[in-house]
């Protein structure tokens, strides 16, 4: 369990799901669909990040996402860690753009150097435990946040404290209802104590 292959988003309607994150930002097959209908409301409890190298990056995702009908959570600015903004899909996942650098060192490009997918724990300790059961090693841990290692997975992983990571978006804690997420690995399914399903690759493919 040391890779996580893709994310598989639950939506409404699969085709305007897949021509939204086409135009916004071009993850290929990182990102996958699932039409469903399962009843959600509020917060879902997970972000999605992606790490860019300098600010112009930042704002380019940023601007095309809305361009393409996402709804700004917090406008993209400089902060003490470096320069980011949120923006929530029609679908209704939660995106984070963000880099540690305060100045462009290169030209404008789209290019994303990492896709981070954060879980909202109720109880981030036994999470952790939870996931180190299942093989995880963790890289970081402080407080109310966890990181695990996975340098060859094609999206890290992480756990931060549900209400922290929901004052993170902009967006109030409370939610309910189905995650719309399915995580996407070479293992066994399984849910984790906060609900979070995953599952292999095989049983994730798009429904068109």
């Amino acid at each position: 369990m040391n890779n996580i292959d893709s994310i598989t988003l639950e939506v409404a309607d699969t085709t305007a799901a897949e021509r939204f994150y086409n135009a916004a930002f071009g993850l290929g097959d990182l990102l996958r669909m699932r039409a469903s209908d399962a009843p959600t409301t509020g917060f879902r409890g997970y972000t999605l990040s992606l790490i860019v190298a300098q600010p112009s990056t930042v704002s380019t995702l940023i601007d095309s996402a809305v361009a393409a009908g996402a709804t700004t959570l917090k406008p993209v600015e400089k902060s003490m860690w470096g320069y980011g903004g949120v923006v929530q899909g029609p679908d209704g996942a939660i995106w984070k753009v963000a880099t540690s650098a305060k100045k462009d060192t290169g030209p404008v490009t789209r290019q994303v150097d990492q896709v981070v997918l954060l879980l909202g724990a109720e109880d981030v300790g036994a999470s952790k435990r939870f996931y180190v059961e299942r093989g995880l090693t963790v890289g970081k841990s402080f407080g109310s946040y966890v990181d695990f290692a996975m340098s060859s997975s094609p999206v890290s992983l992480g756990l931060y404290k549900r209400r922290a990571l929901a004052k993170d978006a902009g967006v109030p804690p409370e939610g309910s209802g189905s995650r719309r997420l399915l995580i996407n690995s070479s293992r066994e399914s399984f849910t984790d104590p906060d609900g979070f399903v995953w599952a292999p690759a095989s049983v994730s493919s798009v429904v068109e």
